[in-house]
């Protein structure tokens, strides 16, 4: 199973020294994947939990994939309805290509009401034009004369029973965020059989979750939260269900924490670490 690590690419502490540190710390603990969250306009709904300044992702994976050289690069999520399925078709393609092969595609939905009106997109169309993207991106792949993307995995996000349908047709994997494992459990079996009823292949299973480590466990929790063997503990489960990929998040949800990142970059090496021991 690998493991990744969503960077901030937002808030007061974060500019282009900062993302550099970031990957370089990632890739030096071993981590196989580094991804990258997206916003376009910060409105109030947005800068309240991913606070300016915010680094565009496409343009900032460029950039670390010319620091970086094993570690594969991601977008967890792009939003799918902010930009023109042909534009993340073609940026996608030159990213995986300029990389070396590197690049995985996360898609959303998205969800703040606020962005959407500032940047003229009907949020009540937005699963719709989440399905036009994906499938728009896949078609415009197909022409290796001009996009030569090679093989891009597609992570679709989204926790509805619409987020998972939309996975199960156009995704290589379903990636939801920031779930409980219960939770996470119980929607692999919805999963299964919206699969089933779309008589369509089972994507793979690759989540992403929190990240925060406390002296002692914790009774009630989400996944990646707890002591140290709470969450290995998770990584271990999510292994055993079939897990291909998480993807850890380590922003607790304070912006100054984007100022001093190195106690998640101590979280981190301390995952590293207990998974070593297996």
């Amino acid at each position: 199973m690998e493991i990744g690590v969503n960077v901030p690419n937002f808030g007061p502490g974060t500019d282009p020294g900062r993302l550099r540190d970031w990957a370089r710390t990632v890739e030096g603990l071993g981590f196989d994947l580094l991804m990258l969250s997206d916003h376009v306009a910060i409105t109030p709904d947005v800068a309240e939990q991913y606070p300016a300044p915010f680094y565009e992702p496409f343009t900032a994976l460029s950039w670390l994939a010319g620091i970086t050289d094993t570690i594969r690069l991601g977008t967890t999520v792009l939003i799918a309805p902010y930009r023109h399925p042909l534009l993340v078709a073609r940026m996608a393609a030159n990213l995986n290509q300029l990389s070396g092969g590197r690049f995985v595609l996360g898609v959303g939905a998205g969800w703040a009401r606020q962005e959407f009106e500032a940047l003229g997109v009907d949020f009540a169309q937005r699963g719709e034009l989440t399905d036009e993207l994906l499938r728009t991106v896949r078609d415009a792949w197909t022409n290796d004369a001009d996009y030569r993307s090679g093989d891009i995995p597609i992570w679709v996000g989204g926790l509805s029973t619409a987020g998972m349908r939309r996975a199960v047709r156009f995704g290589d994997a379903w990636h939801p965020l920031r779930q409980s494992m219960d939770w996470m459990r119980n929607a692999l079996g919805v999963l299964a059989k919206i699969a089933e009823n779309e008589q369509r292949a089972l994507p793979a299973f690759s989540p992403r979750i929190l990240l925060r480590l406390t002296p002692e466990p914790l009774d009630e929790r989400v996944a990646g939260e707890g002591s140290i063997d709470q969450v290995i503990g998770d990584l271990n489960q999510l292994e055993a269900l079939g897990a291909e990929a998480v993807v850890l998040d380590p922003f607790i949800g304070d912006p100054a924490e984007t100022e001093r990142p190195e106690t998640a970059w101590s979280a981190l090496a301390t995952v590293m670490a207990h998974r070593g021991d297996k």
